[in-house]
């Protein structure tokens, strides 16, 4: 059997993830037993973490051979007025600064919302200030990749376009792409073919080059969506994605990278990926 050209793992710790040693540090030993080799730590309410409790993630994760993202936490908008942005900015910061010491590679985080504002209006104000927090990482010597995740509401800054635009624009920033989202953000049911995500996948192409589906950090799960967009993450088998579609567009693009599952069954939804992923690559 090939090896697989994707890292499969949860966005958060398995919920079946012991009491002793519990935590992260259990999370990702718990990670490596159920045959997964990646997780992303879900700092989604606030940065909380010391720095020698990021040197025993670290070397946890390398211990046991398993890549490290992070979430930032969702109260990050790059929209935000003048005065909310340094508290936006800060929790993104941490976030990469933490996360780096943790040996995480990628931060992934929600870009904002539009406030009803035109797209191209909204990222003439997001670009800069991303940009300035990248040079703010690699002056102090901070890898990390930063990553606007693709978001489920129309109203939210999140396109597919949106997030390319700032990968374009900024060296060192790269999509986080959740198709799941991207099939609830129209609301009508659409973006859930082989076809359009191949669409996708041959712009991703043609904006980044060809390396840039090597490295692709996807978010994926069931979801529940109306008019407006997403409502909740469900489990695969609750939900209409045709996940199955959708991993023979990302091998026919010959793409590789991490997938993440966000379902409420977390690990269990992970396997089912994990052996739907095995199949499409084995031609079955």
């Amino acid at each position: 059997m090939p090896k697989s050209t994707f890292l499969f793992g949860t966005v958060g710790s398995p919920m079946s993830t012991p009491k002793n040693p519990g935590g992260t540090v259990g999370g990702i030993m718990r990670m490596a037993q159920l045959g997964l080799g990646t997780l992303e730590l879900a700092w989604v309410r606030s940065v909380r973490v010391t720095e020698a409790k990021c040197a025993e993630i670290k070397a946890t994760a390398h211990t046991h051979n398993i890549a490290l993202s992070i979430h930032a936490p969702y109260f990050i908008n790059l929209n935000a007025d003048k005065d909310e942005w340094p508290k936006s900015r800060k929790r993104l910061m941490d976030a990469a600064h933490y996360g780096n010491l943790a040996g995480a590679t990628d931060i992934i985080f929600h870009p904002g919302s539009y406030f009803g504002r035109d797209p191209k209006d909204v990222l003439q104000v997001a670009v800069p200030r991303l940009r300035e927090c990248v040079k703010e990482l690699r002056d102090a010597g901070n890898p990390a990749i930063l990553r606007p995740e693709t978001l489920g509401k129309s109203a939210m800054l999140g396109s597919l376009d949106d997030t390319l635009v700032m990968s374009v624009e900024i060296e060192g920033v790269e999509p986080c792409i959740d198709f799941a989202h991207l099939h609830a953000r129209p609301g009508d049911g659409s973006a859930n073919s082989y076809d359009e995500w191949m669409a996708m996948l041959k712009l991703v192409k043609k904006r980044l080059g060809a390396k840039a589906l090597k490295r692709l950090h996807i978010h994926l799960s069931g979801i529940e969506y109306g008019p407006k967009g997403e409502k909740h993450h469900l489990s695969l088998a609750e939900a209409d994605l045709k996940y199955k579609d959708l991993f023979r567009a990302l091998h026919d693009s010959k793409c590789a990278g991490r997938i993440l599952c966000e379902s409420p069954k977390m690990e269990d939804d992970a396997a089912v990926m994990v052996k739907a992923w095995e199949k499409v690559a084995n031609g079955k």
